[in-house]
């Protein structure tokens, strides 16, 4: 609802006796728009007021979650201070200045030190949000960067089958297939895994051939009813079972263990200071038994945050190695944590203005892990009570909105072109066009235009709808190799904030583009839909009487 007419908050002169007079043209919390031209002091009183009377929508969206708003102080934690707001981004909405201290290296006044990230008087203005609504015994997940929703992720309680993605089993094979070199393995649900001769790991005492290890064949390394145990890489998807590597992996927040592995490495992500300090910390807390894999998170974590994130892990792994000897029978030995809190371990980091939670027993459950984890994080968890809020979370970010039309094959693009998305079992085509854009100068420009938020968008829709696979994109023709190279180069660079790993060719004579994108679980139409039991999802009915 628009708040023109609302009584003056209590963070303003008016709200509070003796707080600081704000001048009206200051940006507030939840501004939509630029303030407003400053008023000369020349000018009459009631000029200045009229100017300064258009207030923006929203300005309590930032309010205290628990339904406290700014009654106690007038800015967002309490105080009495006016908040401060920068823009972010390519976003007109100022986003406030967190009071939680960055993790970022550095001091400067402002300075960019990351994917997006912000620094102002030493304090982080993070884009990117996270709201957590659960109802109906399903956990729905929203990742918005700005206003825009870039990700979305369900979580049911029946999935215990098919989002099984990096829990640790104890698994017995079924049968070896030399042709396919794979083998499937029974892990305790219905349908068995596919466990690939690449991702095999044994000890050489158990294998009797003296071929050497790269040499060996499937048949060699593992035979029927053996027992092993293994991780899913991947979800079960359609009729395909569930993918398997025998080199467990237990990430933490700062850094991923590799029981029984000489494996060693730090993100690419980091620079090479960065980098050079992480390792002097490494050599010396690294585990000499167990492989170690350093995190982006890790980028200004200090050597006791590392010690504490690794010993943890050996903990963990030291109760499922006992568990696993424990019992010979197929079953779950480690299950993954749940959806929010996987994604928190994953995503959260100096970007994150907040994270949203509409249910009090998944934001306490979240908040202690968090509090556990990253101290210096935890107040950017907050509650969102439906109870005190007017519109439900969902509602107030838009995000039902942004849900509806991802579900749609037709997207629409600012200059008035349009994308079609085609989903086949082989791959995942995409379609541009000019649609309404007519273009101002010529058909090249026009084109090449249309083109470039048309590559930007298809990075984020590939996002959205979870899309993985092979993707072709049907770019419009373009007579110019300059403007092509340019196309593609904006396709990269956007799919550079996807952290699902991708690869992209360049635009051939014919305008497509080929690409590929790691698939990990189904995609969002899966998670939100079901197959029509009356076309089987063909999308049309078969006329039987002129058959």
């Amino acid at each position: 609802m628009p708040q023109e007419d609302q009584a003056p908050s209590a963070g303003t002169a008016e709200g509070v006796s003796g707080a600081p007079e704000l001048s009206p043209n200051r940006p507030r919390i939840g501004d939509t728009r630029p303030a407003p031209t400053p008023v000369s002091n020349s000018a009459p009183q009631g000029e200045a007021k009229q100017a300064a009377a258009p207030r923006p929508r929203n300005r309590n969206r930032n309010r205290s979650r628990s339904g406290q708003g700014q009654a106690q102080g007038g800015g967002a934690n309490g105080d009495q201070r006016p908040p401060k707001v920068v823009e972010a981004g390519a976003s007109s909405r100022p986003i406030p200045v967190d009071d939680e201290p960055t993790d970022d290296l550095g001091g400067d006044d402002e300075q960019g030190t990351g994917r997006g990230r912000r620094r102002r008087r030493g304090r982080s203005t993070g884009r990117y949000l996270m709201c957590v609504h659960v109802a109906g015994g399903a956990t729905h997940i929203a990742m918005l960067e700005g206003r825009s929703l870039v990700e979305h992720f369900v979580a049911r309680e029946e999935d215990a089958t098919n989002q099984i993605d990096g829990n640790i089993y104890r698994g017995r094979v079924q049968n070896v297939l030399p042709g396919m070199e794979a083998a499937f393995v029974d892990i305790g649900i219905p349908k068995n895994a596919v466990l690939y001769r690449g991702d095999v790991h044994f000890d050489t005492d158990d294998v009797e051939d003296d071929s050497p290890k790269n040499d060996k064949r499937i048949e060699e390394m593992l035979r029927p009813g053996q027992t092993i145990l293994c991780q899913v890489t991947k979800n079960p998807i359609g009729a395909k079972g569930a993918r398997l590597t025998q080199e467990v992996s237990l990430p933490g927040r700062f850094a991923v263990l590799v029981p029984n592995s000489n494996a060693f490495g730090i993100s690419k992500r980091l620079g090479d200071g960065e980098r050079r300090r992480l390792r002097k910390i490494v050599d010396a807390v690294r585990p000499a038994e167990h492989g170690l894999i350093v995190r982006t998170a890790a980028e200004g974590a200090s050597e006791e945050d590392l010690k504490r994130d690794i010993d943890s892990l050996l903990e963990r792994w030291a109760g499922i190695d006992a568990a696993a000897k424990r019992s010979e029978q197929p079953g779950l030995v480690y299950r993954e944590p749940d959806m929010a809190l996987k994604m928190l371990r994953e995503e959260l980091n100096g970007d994150y203005r907040g994270v949203l939670i509409d249910d009090e027993a998944t934001y306490h459950q979240v908040r202690d892990y968090v509090a556990q984890v990253s101290p210096e994080m935890a107040d950017r968890v907050e509650f969102y009570d439906p109870k005190v809020e007017s519109l439900p979370l969902f509602e107030r970010y838009f995000v039902h909105e942004q849900l509806h039309k991802a579900l749609d094959r037709k997207v629409w693009l600012p200059s008035g072109g349009s994308l079609i998305i085609e989903r086949t079992e082989a791959l995942t085509v995409i379609d541009v066009n000019t649609g309404k854009n007519v273009g101002k100068t010529n058909l090249e420009e026009t084109v090449y235009r249309n083109n470039l938020e048309a590559a930007e968008e298809v990075a984020r829709q590939l996002r959205l709808r979870d899309i993985g696979g092979i993707i072709v994109i049907d770019f419009i023709d373009m007579e110019s190799k300059e403007n092509r190279d340019k196309v593609a180069a904006s396709l990269r660079q956007a799919l550079s904030r996807d952290k699902t790993r991708t690869q992209v060719f360049d635009i051939s004579e014919l305008g497509l583009v080929e690409m590929t994108r790691k698939r990990v679980s189904e995609g969002l139409i899966e998670s939100l839909a079901t197959t029509c039991t009356l076309c089987q999802g063909r999308g049309f009915l078969i006329d039987e009487q002129a058959l």
